[in-house]
């Protein structure tokens, strides 16, 4: 038994096949799917989504999004994915440090959206540093 997952960003189409199962960096934690799951929608938050097709285990760099869950279908909505071979260790950690250091100063008067956009980019660039570094 197989389901039909589907990983797109704004920009592109980044997955489209069949999956025996799909691992989501869920906004309460990881989210295990397989075939028949129990329909739901979901926030993701930055981090690694793995799927199983053909044997073969991928795993992809995800920024925030939503998934939607049905029992035969997966469709994700991402702001990034990233292959192993797409990331770049050095500008993620430059984006981290750009990020850490316009959040040191900020001030007080500091934006909420500004700081939610600086945390996300820390969170997107770790997410993208775990997957190069644990494969090396």
């Amino acid at each position: 038994m197989a389901m039909h997952l589907e990983i797109v960003t704004p920009e592109q189409k980044i997955f489209s096949g069949t999956v025996a199962n799909v691992l989501l960096p869920g906004a309460d934690g990881e989210l295990g799917v397989l075939p028949g799951h129990a329909a739901l929608v979901t926030a993701l938050q930055p981090g690694e989504l793995r799927y199983e097709s053909n044997g073969q285990t991928v795993t992809i760099a995800v920024g925030s999004g939503f998934a939607e869950v049905t029992q035969e279908r997966i469709n994700v909505l991402t702001d990034m994915a990233l292959g192993e071979e797409q990331i770049d260790e050095g500008k993620a950690e430059a984006a981290i440090e750009r990020a850490k250091e316009q959040l040191a100063n900020l001030g007080h008067d500091h934006d909420a959206e500004e700081v939610a956009h600086l945390q996300a980019v820390i969170a997107k660039s770790m997410a993208q540093l775990r997957l190069k570094r644990r494969n090396h």
